[in-house]
């Protein structure tokens, strides 16, 4: 399936996503307004981390080797029953962790001992929510996009409607508990989509655990903690430091801001996750590999810098819709936000190649370097500018970023 093919299909997935999401934080935002919302950010980005750990960090290796091994049955088969028994251990190891210490994360993450039970529930939930991802992967690197994208929509879908009752009757905690359950009852959506798949069988997923298979998805587990670890880590930690030197009505307008920025890149990124890494992964000519590359830029990049220039010319317009007038403050940050996304992704077109060809140390270096400066150019923005500072950080981050990837880049494919 062709990249073109490929943006099609998500842009539909897409474009009902970001109107879900548009709906959600519509409600969020008239019944918890910005603070809630930024508590709701800080959940989002501790799940993300949490995660990762409970389905041992291996989501992008299954991809990448599921495409690589399509056709070769004994290979894949490895990879599959390696990849289900890592999952389910560290899947309960962390739901057992979640439990015991429940309230320690309510206090830390939400700032509150109230939310403990939330905790609880992700911890009875989160093996389903990782056999989700496995699944998820698992048809992405098999290429069968439009049940990938069907699967999306449903979950889409299914989020709007449960994370909506649950805050109309239930407020704040309503959505902390939606979080925390919506993907596990997508799981046996995707489940009935994967066994009625023409290569499915299921002792592909019963054999004992490959030392093989297992070394080479560890690989990828060191690259996705690194990104666990550092990502979603800094955000928490750019967050409180807003939260406590300006407020959380300002935390809420960055997390208002940057739920923009993720909705509306939505459509590209999707498409670079579903058809970038498989596609990178099976290539291994660099002369093609170089092809491709400038082709995704042909056809990605004119495409990002119209909707970044959509957004702005209508961003008041864009937070009445997607939030309230009591949004209106965040309007600040549009302009470098903006950006800072288009040179966000000119460099993820480049930094893809470092997960399709398993850069592992340079990948975890990057990582943890750029968000350490994220981390200390915001604070220090911050500080001389108000709010409006963590933009500036933003852009300058990813524009330093994306001379470092087109570098390493030359270095290694031409």
């Amino acid at each position: 399936m062709t990249l073109i093919k490929t943006s099609v299909l998500t842009a539909i997935s897409t474009v009902i996503k970001v109107i879900t999401a548009f709906v959600i934080n519509k409600v969020i935002s008239i019944y918890v307004g910005p603070s809630g919302l930024a508590i709701v950010g800080q959940l989002q980005n501790f799940n993300s981390i949490i995660i990762t750990f409970a389905n041992g960090a291996i989501t992008q290796g299954i991809v990448k080797y599921t495409a690589e091994h399509r056709e070769n049955i004994e290979n894949k088969s490895k990879f599959f029953s390696t990849a289900m028994v890592i999952t389910l251990v560290c899947s309960i190891v962390v739901g057992v962790v979640l439990n015991i210490f429940s309230n320690y994360f309510s206090e830390i993450i939400l700032k509150s001992d109230a939310y403990g039970s939330v905790f609880v529930v992700f911890g009875f939930t989160i093996v389903l929510f990782a056999l989700n991802t496995l699944l998820m992967s698992i048809l992405n690197g098999q290429k069968e996009i439009k049940k990938y994208v069907l699967v999306n929509i449903i979950s889409s879908l299914f989020s709007l409607a449960m994370t909506s009752l649950l805050i109309v009757k239930l407020g704040l905690i309503g959505a902390l508990y939606a979080m925390v359950t919506n993907q596990s009852i997508i799981f046996f959506i995707t489940l009935s989509f994967v066994v009625k798949s023409s290569w499915f069988k299921r002792e592909y997923f019963t054999k004992s655990i490959d030392k093989q298979s297992a070394v080479k998805l560890g690989k990828y587990s060191l690259m996705a903690l690194a990104s666990a670890l550092t990502v979603p880590m800094s955000h928490l930690i750019i967050r409180n430091y807003i939260g406590d030197t300006l407020s959380w009505d300002d935390a809420g307008y960055w997390q208002g801001i940057w739920y923009i920025s993720s909705m509306y890149l939505m459509v590209v990124t999707t498409s670079l996750n579903i058809y970038y890494l498989p596609k990178l992964s099976e290539i291994q000519d660099n002369g093609e590999l170089k092809k491709e590359i400038f082709n995704g830029y042909k056809i990605i990049m004119p495409i990002i810098i119209g909707l970044a220039l959509g957004v702005f010319i209508f961003k008041e317009l864009v937070i009445q819709i997607a939030f309230t007038d009591k949004f209106l403050p965040m309007i600040e940050l549009f302009k470098w936000q903006l950006i800072g996304d288009v040179v966000k992704i000119a460099s993820w077109l480049l930094a893809m190649l470092m997960l399709a060809k398993a850069m592992t140390k340079v990948f975890i270096v990057t990582e943890v370097l750029f968000s350490i400066s994220f981390v200390v150019l915001s604070v220090l923005f911050i500080k001389y500018y108000g709010l409006v500072g963590i933009t500036y950080a933003f852009s300058l981050n990813y524009f330093i970023y994306l001379i470092v990837m087109i570098l390493i880049f030359r270095r290694k494919f031409i």
